[in-house]
C-alpha cells in the first residue's frame, strides 16, 4: 500500500528524516558557536587584565614594567589553553563562566599590584606578583578536573569521602601546632613551614559535594511527612538530626575559629540546598531562626562577635572608631568608596592603601575608590551573571545530584559576595570572608577555580543530556526523528 503524503507532498517517513537531519545540523553548529563566543569573551578578558596592569603601572609608577606584564600574558595563555581543552572534552560547557572568571581574577591581580606598589613592594614580595603565581596554579587544577571528571555524576559515589574531607579541612585551624590566625582576629589558617593556606575555602567545595549526594537521598523523608502548621509543613523531631548536626558545626566555627563568615556561609550552604532538595519553605525559617539566634547569643557573650556589632551599628562613635579591633577599618573604607565617586580616580591614581587589608578583605572598596560606582557596578553585574548562570545549569539538570551541586556552588559564590560587600558597605556586620577570584589568597582561589570548572562539566553534561524530539505529524508518536 503506498505511504499517504502530507499536505506538503511529502511522507511522514520522509518529513522524520528531514527533521533527524536538521536536529543533527543544529547540534554540530550549536557547540561551535558556544566556543567561539567564549573565545571572543576570553580574549577580551584578557585584554582587560592587561589594560588594567599597564594602567596601574602608569598611574602609580609612572612607567610600565614588561616582566609583569609578560607574567600577565602568559596567564592568559593559560586561560586559552582552557578554553582549548573545552573545546575539545567539553564542547558544550557555558560560554560565559570561563570569560567572567578570567575579568573578575584579572582585575583582582591589577588592584593587589597596585596596593602593593603603594606600600613599595616590588618582585616576589608584592601581592600582586604571588596572585599570579596562584592563579596559574588554580587554572592548572581547574583544566586537569575538566578533562579527568569526564561526568560529574561519578563524584556522588564519593560523597562520603567528601563529607569526611570537608569536616578534616574544617577543623584543621582548630589544631594546636598548625593552626594559625596569622594575627587577625579569626583562626583560619594552617601554617607548615613557611607555607600557609585557609583549609576551609577547599571545605566548601568538598561540603557542596557532599551535601547534594546526602540530600539526593534523604529529600523524601524531610519533604515528605511532617507537621503543619498554618500554611507551613514542618519536618518530625527525627528529621531534624541533619541541621542540629551542621548548626552545631557552624557554632563551633563561631566560638572557637572566631569566624562569623565561615560559620553563616557553611550553614547557609546546607540551607539553600536543603530547601531546594524538598521545596519546603520551613526549613528556611528554622534554620534562619536558630542562626540568628546563635548569632545574638554570640554576640552577648563573645566579645569580638559583639564588638563586630558594635562597630556595624555606631562606626563613627569615637570611642568605636579608636578602639582595638574597632570601626577604623570600616571607616576608612567607607572613606575610600565616597572619594571614588561615579567614574573613580582611576587605577594607580588613589589612596586604598590607606585602608587596612585593601588587598584582601577590602579589595572592593579598593576598587571602588579607583574605579568609582561604575566599575563597582560593573563587577557586581559579571557576578551576578556568573550566580545566574549557576543556577541556570543547576535548574536545567536531568538529575537530582546534578541539580543540587549547581545550585550548591553558585550560591556559595552569591553568599560571599553578599557577605563581603554588605559587610564592606554597612549593610551587614563584618565578617573575614574573601571576595571570590579578586581578594588575594592561594586557597581562595584555587577553591573558586574548581567551582569554575565543576560548572563548566556540569553545564557540559547538561547540554550533552538525551533529548527526544517526536515528529508533530505523527500523531501515535511512533517516529523517534532525534535525540
Amino acid at each position: 500500500m503506498a505511504t499517504p503524503l502530507s499536505e506538503s507532498g511529502t511522507s511522514p517517513e520522509t518529513g522524520a528524516l528531514s527533521a533527524f537531519t536538521s536536529t543533527i545540523r543544529l547540534k554540530l553548529r550549536v557547540p561551535a558557536r558556544l566556543r567561539n563566543l567564549e573565545l571572543l569573551l576570553v580574549l577580551f578578558a584578557i585584554i582587560i587584565m592587561l589594560s588594567a596592569i599597564t594602567l596601574v603601572q602608569l598611574g602609580a609608577l609612572g612607567v610600565v614594567d614588561q616582566a609583569v606584564l609578560g607574567a600577565g600574558a602568559l596567564l592568559g595563555v593559560l586561560v586559552l589553553a582552557m578554553h582549548v581543552t573545552l573545546r575539545i572534552v567539553a564542547s558544550e560547557a557555558d560560554p560565559f563562566i570561563l570569560p567572567i572568571a578570567a575579568t573578575l581574577n584579572g582585575l583582582g591581580i591589577a588592584m593587589i599590584y597596585r596596593v602593593d606598589l603603594a606600600d613599595k613592594l616590588y618582585g616576589w614580595d608584592n601581592g600582586g606578583i604571588r596572585q599570579m603565581g596562584w592563579t596559574a596554579a588554580a587554572i592548572i587544577i581547574s583544566i586537569a578536573i575538566v578533562v579527568l571528571v569526564r561526568n560529574h555524576r561519578v563524584l556522588q559515589r564519593y560523597r562520603y569521602i567528601a563529607m569526611f574531607s570537608g569536616i578534616v579541612l574544617l577543623l584543621m585551624p582548630m589544631l594546636p601546632i598548625i593552626g594559625s590566625d596569622l594575627g587577625t582576629s579569626a583562626r583560619l589558617w594552617v601554617e607548615i613551614g613557611p607555607f600557609s593556606f585557609q583549609p576551609g575555602e577547599l571545605g566548601k567545595v568538598a561540603l557542596a559535594i557532599f551535601f547534594a549526594g546526602y540530600l539526593v537521598q534523604a529529600r523524601d523523608s524531610l519533604s515528605m511527612v511532617g507537621r503543619k502548621v498554618l500554611w507551613m509543613q514542618f519536618p518530625r523531631a527525627r528529621d531534624l538530626g541533619p541541621i542540629l548536626v551542621v548548626f552545631a558545626a557552624s557554632m563551633l566555627v563561631l566560638v572557637v575559629q572566631r569566624d562569623l563568615g565561615t560559620a553563616l556561609l557553611y550553614f547557609g550552604l546546607f540551607l539553600v540546598m536543603i530547601y531546594v532538595a524538598t521545596g519546603r519553605s520551613s526549613w528556611i525559617v528554622l534554620g534562619l531562626s536558630m542562626f540568628l539566634l546563635g548569632a545574638f547569643v554570640a554576640s552577648q557573650t563573645l566579645g569580638y562577635v559583639g564588638g563586630r556589632v558594635d562597630a556595624w551599628l555606631d562606626a563613627f562613635n569615637p570611642e568605636v572608631y579608636e578602639a582595638t579591633g574597632g570601626s577604623y577599618q570600616l571607616v576608612q573604607g567607607l572613606f575610600g568608596l565616597a572619594d571614588g565617586g561615579l567614574i573613580g580616580t582611576g587605577l594607580g591614581q588613589g589612596r586604598p592603601d590607606i585602608t587596612p587589608l585593601a588587598e584582601s578583605d577590602y579589595i572592593i572598596s579598593a576598587l571602588g575608590e579607583e574605579l568609582g560606582l561604575i566599575g563597582l557596578f560593573a563587577i557586581l553585574a559579571m557576578y551576578l551573571l556568573f550566580v545566574s548562570r549557576g543556577f541556570r545549569i543547576g535548574f536545567a539538570g536531568n538529575d537530582d545530584f546534578g541539580r543540587l551541586l549547581g545550585v550548591g556552588l553558585a550560591f556559595v559564590i552569591a553568599l560571599q559576595v553578599f557577605v563581603v560587600i554588605g559587610g564592606v558597605t554597612r549593610v551587614i556586620p563584618l565578617t573575614g570572608l574573601t571576595t571570590p577570584f579578586l581578594a588575594a589568597g592561594g586557597s581562595s582561589l584555587v577553591a573558586n577555580w574548581i567551582i569554575v570548572a565543576l560548572l563548566l562539566r556540569l553545564s557540559d553534561t547538561v547540554r550533552s543530556q538525551p533529548q527526544l524530539i517526536v515528529d508533530p505529524t505523527d500523531t501515535d508518536n511512533r517516529l523517534v526523528v532525534g535525540q
